[in-house]
């Protein structure tokens, strides 16, 4: 049995589930985790000088922390703790989603996933003290792989769900939920942590903010659970050859993406610049802290303002690619990423006007975060073969695959450059390489041959 095509109800229900694990992305991953996390890891302050204002501030120091008989910084351990969870999902994912489309079993494993990171989230609220360390950073594995493994499924869905002429609008809807979402529990968390919470109790309030995305994502996700239809299963494979089966279907389908030359020049195009987009938008909230010594709520603020933008963004490049075709649209938001890697290197924190210099960085990045996003879902979901379309999870794995790998190099990189040079400002820049080789291998997708 096919999913019916652009029906409002599957439609919504599937853009909801943005709305839902959103939280995670922005709570966790961007913004009130990493502040509470630089907080938790900050042995002592030292005083230093503004020649700028002439005035003595205070910046954070962060002890080496030891673990496994080495010593890490705690901004790199962060880093390589999310690196581990990529690689498992990388391993994983394209296993996984071969099973679901063999069986059937598309939307129970997304259940699956968004349940170990819900919980997950709700678990950081017990991470409460430096020498638990290991408990927090294991959670957060936990919550990223449950995030990142979700998004496998979710994200094959858009195929099954929507004609290829509606793809674009849809893919933007699914960013745009998830934004408002996002930015409505953050204003909560934050309106609780600055607004009710007293001074000594803010800590509390913060760790509340965890259980509080936990039980959004697991909460909103049941609409999409009760409202989404099961992806058909390929009939006549019995239980016993069913690994078998999905092994041969991944086998089938990795040839063929390497074997068509357009969608092997986006695929790689894809790899290099979701290097940059997703090791900026990890380690943003770091960089302002550690690197910036913007003050938490200035911080958080200005990664809001990120979000709201990008609600902006995500419609304004569903406009555009109507009339310029995705590929001019991606080409834009590259070449927008690469300026912002360059103004974020040349961000000093001794210029009295350094919080405006970031917000204006920040409103950039949200500009073109969510655009580039949605279109290049969007845009490998209308080269998939439409004789394949049965097969979406994994096609899609490869997709989530590339650019977990992504991840992989870049918080690596992101995390041994600050190792090295003790300065994040040379791993952003370090960002603007991947971003020019993608930029260069998307001049050679021939938007021609396809709708795009």
């Amino acid at each position: 049995m096919n999913l019916i095509k652009n029906d409002p109800k599957t439609i919504r229900a599937w853009a909801f589930y943005d709305w839902a694990n959103s939280v995670y992305s922005l709570v966790i991953t961007s913004t009130i985790f990493p502040v509470y996390y630089s907080i938790l890891t900050t042995d002592s302050y030292k005083k230093v000088y503004n020649d700028y204002q002439d005035v003595w501030y205070e910046e954070p120091v962060h002890a080496p922390i030891e673990l496994f008989g080495m010593h890490f910084a705690p901004d790199a351990l962060f880093s390589y703790s999310l690196t581990l969870s990529f690689i498992f999902v990388v391993f994983s994912s394209p296993v996984f989603s071969s099973i679901a489309d063999v069986t059937g079993a598309k939307k129970k494993f997304l259940k699956f996933f968004c349940y170990l990171g819900s919980l997950s989230c709700i678990g950081l609220f017990f991470f409460t003290d430096k020498s638990q360390i290991m408990y927090g950073l294991i959670l957060n594995v936990m919550a990223s792989i449950g995030f990142w493994g979700s998004l496998v499924f979710y994200n094959s869905y858009l195929p099954d769900i929507a004609t290829e002429d509606q793809q674009d609008k849809i893919s933007a809807k699914g960013y745009i939920m998830g934004y408002l979402g996002a930015v409505l529990l953050l204003v909560l968390c934050l309106f609780l942590i600055e607004g009710i919470a007293p001074a000594e109790d803010k800590i509390l309030y913060t760790r509340l903010s965890f259980v509080l995305t936990g039980l959004w994502w697991l909460g909103f996700a049941q609409y999409t659970f009760a409202n989404l239809p099961d992806n058909p299963k390929v009939e006549g494979i019995k239980k016993r050859s069913v690994i078998f089966s999905s092994f041969l279907t991944l086998k089938k389908i990795q040839s063929e993406l390497f074997e068509e030359k357009n969608l092997r020049l986006f695929l790689i195009s894809f790899f290099f610049y979701s290097i940059g987009i997703q090791t900026i938008f990890l380690m943003a909230a770091l960089f302002g802290s550690n690197e910036i010594n913007l003050e938490s709520n200035k911080l958080i603020v200005s990664i809001l303002v990120t979000q709201i933008v990008a609600i902006i963004g995500a419609y304004l490049c569903s406009a555009l690619s109507k009339k310029t075709g995705n590929k001019m649209v991606l080409i834009i938001c590259i070449c927008i990423w690469i300026g912002i890697c360059f103004a974020g290197f040349f961000l000093d924190k001794t210029n009295p006007y350094i919080e405006y210099y970031f917000y204006i960085v920040a409103g950039l990045v949200g500009l073109v975060m969510g655009g580039i996003q949605a279109m290049s879902r969007s845009t490998y979901s209308k080269m998939l073969p439409e004789k394949d379309r049965n097969i979406t999870a994994t096609y899609f794995s490869f997709y989530d695959v590339l650019e977990k790998c992504a991840i992989v190099v870049g918080s690596f990189t992101y995390g041994y450059l600050i190792d090295v040079t003790g300065n994040m400002r040379y791993s952003v820049l370090a960002m603007s390489i991947a971003f020019i080789i993608g930029l260069f291998f998307m001049f050679f997708v021939d938007s021609k041959k396809i709708n795009i």
